[in-house]
C-alpha cells in the first residue's frame, strides 16, 4: 500500500473515530421485522443472545411479552438491567450462552454476537431451543476474504456519510451502548454459510453493508 492511501487511510479512521455510530443499531429494523412477523404468528416468547446494553430488548419488548436478555459480561449486564428497569416483561441472565438452560423461544436473536461463540454448537443448540415455527435472526460478523472486498469498499464510502448525519457534531467518546466486550471473527462467510445451511437446513443468509452478514432460519413444524 502507498504512503498516500495509508495517509488517506488514517484521516479517514480519525474522521470515523470522531463521528462514532452502531453498525448493529442500524439492523434494529430488520430484527424488528422478523420479530413483528414471529408475533403475529403467535409468537409470546423472545431471546437475544448477547444482549449488551440492552437497546435491542427494549425494542422486542414493544412486540413480545416476555423478553429475556443473555449477557455474560457482568458491568455490561449491569447496564442493560438499569436501561430496562422500567419494562416488566424483560430479563437480564448474566451467563455464557453455552450454560443457558432456559425454556423454548419463538424468536432467537444474535446481533455481532454469534462469532463469540463456537459456531456448530451454537447453531445446534438454537434449534433446540426454538419452538415448532419459530425464528432464529443473525446479524453477524465474518473474517473477511476476497469476495467481501465489494461490499467492504462501499461500507467504507457509506460509513462517513451514515457517522455525520447520525452525529454531526462529533463526539470524543464512545456511546456508552457501543462499548461491550468485542472479539475478532475466526470463520469467513463462506464457512458460516455452510455450516448454518448444513445445522440448519433451508437457512437464509447474505451478505450486507458495514461489515455484517444476515441470517435467519424457521425451525420446521407450527404452533
Amino acid at each position: 500500500m502507498s504512503s498516500a492511501s495509508q495517509t488517506a487511510l488514517a484521516a479517514l479512521a480519525r474522521f470515523n473515530d470522531a463521528h462514532p455510530w452502531s453498525h448493529n443499531d442500524i439492523y434494529g429494523a430488520v430484527v424488528l421485522h422478523h420479530a413483528r412477523r414471529v408475533r403475529a404468528a403467535g409468537g409470546t416468547e423472545a431471546l437475544d443472545v448477547g444482549c449488551g446494553t440492552g437497546n435491542l430488548v427494549r425494542r422486542l419488548a414493544g412486540v413480545f411479552p416476555t423478553v429475556t436478555g443473555i449477557e455474560r459480561d457482568v458491568p455490561t449486564a449491569e447496564r442493560a438491567r438499569r436501561s430496562i428497569a422500567d419494562l416488566a416483561n424483560v430479563s437480564i441472565l448474566t451467563q455464557p450462552f453455552d450454560e443457558f438452560h432456559g425454556s423454548r423461544y419463538d424468536l432467537i436473536t444474535f446481533v455481532a454476537v454469534l462469532h463469540h461463540l463456537p459456531l456448530e454448537a451454537t447453531l445446534e443448540k438454537v434449534r433446540e431451543l426454538l419452538r415448532p415455527g419459530g425464528r432464529l435472526v443473525v446479524v453477524g460478523v465474518s473474517r473477511e476474504s476476497p469476495a467481501d472486498l465489494p461490499w467492504s469498499i462501499a461500507s467504507m464510502i457509506l460509513n462517513p456519510i451514515v457517522g455525520i448525519a447520525k452525529n454531526p457534531r462529533g463526539s470524543q467518546a464512545i456511546p456508552t451502548h457501543m462499548t461491550a466486550p468485542t472479539a475478532m471473527a475466526v470463520e469467513s462467510f463462506e464457512q458460516i454459510a455452510r455450516t448454518a445451511k448444513r445445522i440448519l437446513p433451508g437457512a437464509r443468509i447474505g451478505r450486507s453493508l458495514f461489515w455484517r452478514y444476515r441470517l435467519s432460519w424457521t425451525a420446521p413444524g407450527s404452533r
